[in-house]
């Protein structure tokens, strides 16, 4: 599969990103989606995509939880490692979860630092506004670049009551305007946002310097994330508004595991030409294998 490199290398980094916003070539939209495992990570890089991001969206799509606060910084960094050894292109972002970055500004930025430094990922994701500002700065004084996160954001999910569109009044429509205002003030490189209304995200874009990477926020963002269970159709449960599935692989994997009962329990696998026939043809498979 064959993609097209923005710029240089062909390796995007934050400034990159950044730089997206304020060119005065034509610019294409950012495109990003979420990964938790090598070969996903694999087969995305090579796809092309601009970002891929290590979510703690991994709670509920991978680990079965009910919501994202469980996800603790170790999952988040057990599950960046793999993904880290598939991705040489797109640019690696990873979620700071829940808890790694309330307690304290030092705490955060050493829980930071471990993602970087552990998990190889090239910056972080923070979700809210304002009172993330003096966070966002260190962070950025660290050199760790940031991506905030403002919205509806699922790690505040009990003080929001529930997975609802935000924004809707006047009052919360200007909350989060301050609050995205805030995030670019501190030095933010971009920032995702978050089921809120199109009218609302198009006006942020438009008076932000830095990019927008929308997810139920409309189309007038810079750019669309989507994690990537939701995109290809597998093991989801409830599709949200804002999701186009563009492959159905639960049904495709429930239609081959199931014939694949059936061929075992009618003795049709494996076949002859399926098996080996000395153990000199094992020995020579397993080689290749391994030179592969």
């Amino acid at each position: 599969m064959s993609f097209t490199p923005h710029a240089g290398s062909g390796k995007i980094t934050a400034p990159d990103i950044l730089s997206r916003k304020n060119s005065p070539e034509p610019k294409s939209k950012i495109a990003c989606v979420t990964a938790y495992d090598y070969p996903t990570a694999r087969l995305l890089d090579e796809s092309g995509l601009d970002v891929i991001l290590v979510g703690d969206s991994v709670g509920m799509a991978v680990l079965g939880y009910d919501s994202t606060l469980p996800v603790t910084l170790d999952d988040i960094i057990y599950h960046a490692r793999a993904v880290r050894r598939g991705v040489h292109r797109a640019l690696l972002v990873a979620d700071m979860p829940y808890g790694s970055f309330h307690i304290s500004l030092e705490e955060s930025v050493r829980n930071a630092l471990r993602l970087v430094k552990e998990a190889g990922v090239e910056a972080v994701k923070i979700e809210g506004g304002e009172r993330r500002l003096e966070l966002i700065a260190r962070l950025v004084e660290a050199e760790i670049p940031v991506m905030g996160h403002v919205g509806l954001t699922p790690q505040s999910i009990n003080a929001l009551g529930g997975f609802h569109v935000q924004g809707k009044s006047a009052d919360a429509a200007r909350q989060i305007e301050r609050d995205a205002r805030a995030v670019e003030a501190a030095g933010a490189f971009s920032i995702v946002l978050e089921s809120v209304p199109r009218e609302l995200a198009a006006q942020i874009t438009a008076e932000s310097h830095i990019p927008t990477i929308g997810i139920g926020a409309g189309p007038d963002c810079d750019g669309q994330i989507l994690v990537f269970h939701d995109l290809v159709g597998f093991g989801t449960q409830h599709k949200p508004k804002f999701v186009r599935t563009y492959a159905n692989l639960s049904d495709e994997i429930s239609r081959a595991v199931s014939d694949y009962c059936a061929d075992v329990r009618a003795g049709q696998f494996p076949a002859d030409a399926e098996s080996y026939h000395s153990a000199a043809e094992l020995r020579e498979h397993l080689l290749a294998a391994t030179r592969r």
